[in-house]
């Protein structure tokens, strides 16, 4: 299937760590409430445990018909069997990742500012990106500088064709701004888990972009 097509949701849920539940738990239950684009984040897993934990990650997606993306590991994704790999600025050369993957898996790419997202555009070998953060977000304990939202603005307007689901912090409200800026989407984690209402929250962030108006392209 053509990554754009797997892409054509405009939310991406992302695993965290502490919040009670498994990966593959979270994965399962994110892809059961309708998630079609989950990525698995774990911070500080050996490997073992993290291959196995993707693994099981992935099947629970499959069944669902959803794609499991994994961040931070090209050699996860492929020993998992998930869709594709996500990789910040730390996390190896993005064309190499393509030479591994091969072209039927997905790579995303993180964008922190307009000279990420020029290189993104350049590169010819991203499927998506993720932009942000949009504001502070207590997921990540190494945070970029804030872009806000004329920030994400900026960087959208340099990606060109590369599609971007907009991260950091991205509550139901921010969703008519950031599709009207032009985002394919947002990358959600923390809302999802407010009082532990996976189900109710992605349901109100669908809501809250299938109303929004789509970016206006002459």
């Amino acid at each position: 299937m053509d990554p754009n097509t797997r892409l054509a949701f405009p939310l991406m849920c992302l695993t965290q760590d502490g919040v009670g539940a498994s990966h593959r738990v979270q994965a399962e239950r994110y892809a059961a409430a309708g998630a079609r684009i989950i990525q698995l984040r774990m911070k500080g897993a050996d490997v073992e445990a993290w291959t196995s934990e993707a693994r099981a990650a992935a099947e629970a997606c499959h069944r669902h018909g959803a794609i499991l993306i994994v961040n931070d590991s090209v050699e996860v994704a492929l020993a998992s069997g998930a869709d594709g790999a996500h990789l910040g600025s730390r996390d190896g050369a993005w064309d190499e990742a393509r030479r591994r993957l091969g072209p039927d898996r997905i790579l995303g790419g993180t964008v922190n500012g307009v000279p990420d997202a020029r290189k993104a555009s350049k590169a010819g070998c991203l499927d998506y990106v993720g932009v942000g953060p949009l504001r502070f977000t207590s997921t990540k304990s190494v945070l970029a500088p804030i872009l806000g939202l004329e920030g994400v603005r900026s960087v959208l307007a340099e990606l060109g064709p590369v599609p971007a689901w907009v991260i950091g912090g991205v509550v139901p409200g921010d969703l008519p701004a950031l599709r009207a800026a032009g985002a394919a989407g947002a990358a959600v984690s923390s809302f999802l888990h407010r009082e532990g209402r996976i189900e109710e929250n992605l349901s109100s962030l669908l809501s809250a972009w299938n109303t929004a108006e789509p970016a206006f392209h002459a």
